[in-house]
């Protein structure tokens, strides 16, 4: 029977300590805002990538991310030149030379030339040019916009487009 005395008091002691110590720990829980979590997660997300790409309605069926943006790409260029290929214009001398085109696809869908790189021999031989480009892109398509986790966003592509006139 002594053993048995001698182990009660050892399994209260142990129940006492356990319990001491698990209401003497001072638990705190730091309540987060929506908005330290969004300024958290704006840090990690890789914001020069999209989860989805700006498409036309030919392109929607594209679910790998290079194909979508091949696919948007080959659209916007093809309405493009489809565009230019039907204007006549009037040239001096021969024409082959590459322009930049910038173009932003807004968070709404909405295509907007952001900047035009044209060599200053090109612009004196087609001083319609910049205007024939605005042109074209306001008759593309319906375009959805790019999307980052959900969420439409603004995207800007950098677009050669060859000029080539005899």
């Amino acid at each position: 029977m002594l053993k048995v005395q001698v182990r009660l008091p050892m399994k209260r002691a142990l129940l006492l300590f356990v319990t001491f110590l698990i209401f003497s720990c001072n638990f705190e829980t730091k309540k987060i805002s929506s908005e330290e979590v969004l300024e958290l997660e704006s840090r990690t997300l890789n914001w020069k990538e999209v989860d989805e790409y700006p498409a036309f309605e030919d392109c929607q069926n594209e679910t790998e991310l290079l194909a979508a943006r091949e696919c948007f790409e080959r659209e916007v260029a093809q309405n493009i030149y489809a565009y230019l290929s039907k204007q006549q214009p009037v040239v001096t001398e021969s024409i082959d030379d590459t322009l930049y085109l910038y173009l932003e696809i807004n968070s709404s869908g909405r295509p907007e030339i952001d900047s035009v790189k044209i060599d200053s021999t090109l612009n004196n031989q087609l001083p319609e040019l910049r205007m024939w480009l605005d042109q074209s892109i306001d008759s593309l398509p319906k375009i959805y916009p790019a999307s980052k986790r959900g969420v439409p966003v603004s995207t800007v592509f950098k677009m050669p487009i060859l000029i080539k006139a005899e």
